[in-house]
């Protein structure tokens, strides 16, 4: 089969003809419809999720949309046909967090999908049958790409922030992947939702598309909120993991307010007053991924039509870096997609 290959941390793209996978005892054996590109993916080729040279070379991309067409002796063998999207998490399913359905906080995870065994730029993949997660046929293979991350994560971010009716939540990049999606799900639980971002035609697509007011984010030290909000918010949700960014969003929360964290920057930090966040009673969450069934929550709020997929470019297989190139150039709109075929 033909796949992506990285033979280097941080190094280039190879389209390579390669051994079709088998699967184990316990995995299943996808055909790969369509992959999603996104930041997460560039942070994994860079070698900022694991970096073992051991683990070369690798086919990246964890946000997989496909078809069991083969099962191992122990997988299920009713789910051959079915219709999946990828968990991104190599957990064990058998700590304690695993066993309380809280497979991103795994005790013995054994790394990431696109890392630590490969994943999905390619026609095949083979999965561990718990990191197959089932997707209705009805939506389409491009669109699905956004359910196990883009999706799945905010639907795991609110249930970190108990956004809910009425409270004023600001997102922070909301013109990414992530963005796009994460002020969706928040809108979709009854906050009222502003969207940061650099001016250009993210901001217009939040605010023309999305009908999510937007607010130029270039400048922290010039960024304010409505005053009909009181220049405050109660749960900002920063996608970009800057110290500036970071610290503009506890200087704007109310009391009580919340700010989520999702970046994972090896050597990004911010400051914050003590004295402030006691007597505001302030509180920083990091937000880690989805569980699965998050991720079975993300699928069904995409098959329902309550959440739109902002897929703003795909490209076949062998086309791929052209996707890399618009993320790194901040011109892609949500999330890109690589679609097989």
């Amino acid at each position: 089969m033909k796949a992506q290959r990285i033979h280097s941390w941080g190094g280039d793209l190879k389209l390579e003809e390669v051994a079709d996978p088998i699967p184990g005892r316990d995995e299943v054996l996808v055909m790969v419809e369509a992959c999603g590109v996104g930041l997460t993916v560039l942070n994994c080729i860079r070698g900022d999720l694991g970096n073992n040279p051991s683990d070369l070379p690798r086919t990246p991309g964890h946000e997989i949309v496909g078809r069991i067409v083969a099962t191992g002796a122990n997988a299920d063998p009713r789910r051959l046909g079915e219709r999946i999207v990828a968990y991104f998490y190599l957990f064990c399913g058998q700590c304690r967090h695993c066993i309380a359905g809280e497979e991103n906080l795994c005790e013995n995870l054994s790394g990431f999908l696109g890392v630590n065994r490969d994943g999905g730029y390619a026609e095949m993949v083979s999965l561990p049958e718990g990191n197959a997660v089932p997707c209705p046929d009805t939506v389409d293979a491009a669109a699905a790409t956004v359910i196990p991350d883009a999706v799945a994560t905010p639907v795991h971010v609110v249930d970190r922030t108990s956004i809910g009716k009425g409270k004023r939540v600001v997102v922070i990049g909301a013109g990414g992947g992530v963005g796009v999606h994460m002020v969706q799900v928040a809108r979709l639980h009854g906050a009222d939702v502003i969207g940061l971002d650099l001016q250009g035609p993210k901001l217009d697509y939040l605010d023309e598309v999305l009908k999510v007011p937007a607010i130029d984010s270039s400048d922290f030290a010039r960024t304010q909120l409505p005053s009909s909000w009181a220049n405050q918010a109660d749960v900002i949700i920063d996608l970009v993991g800057t110290a500036a960014s970071t610290e503009w969003a506890l200087s704007r929360l109310s009391s009580g307010g919340r700010v989520a964290l999702l970046t994972t920057f090896r050597e990004a930090a911010f400051n914050a007053s003590q004295r402030d966040m006691v007597l505001s009673e302030l509180s920083v969450v990091g937000s880690r991924y989805a569980n699965r069934q998050q991720v079975q929550v993300a699928a069904s709020l995409v098959a329902g039509g309550d959440v739109q997929p902002v897929v703003g470019a795909t490209a076949a297989l062998g086309e791929v870096q052209g996707l890399h190139e618009k993320l790194l150039s901040g011109t892609l709109i949500g999330r890109g997609a690589m679609v097989a075929g």
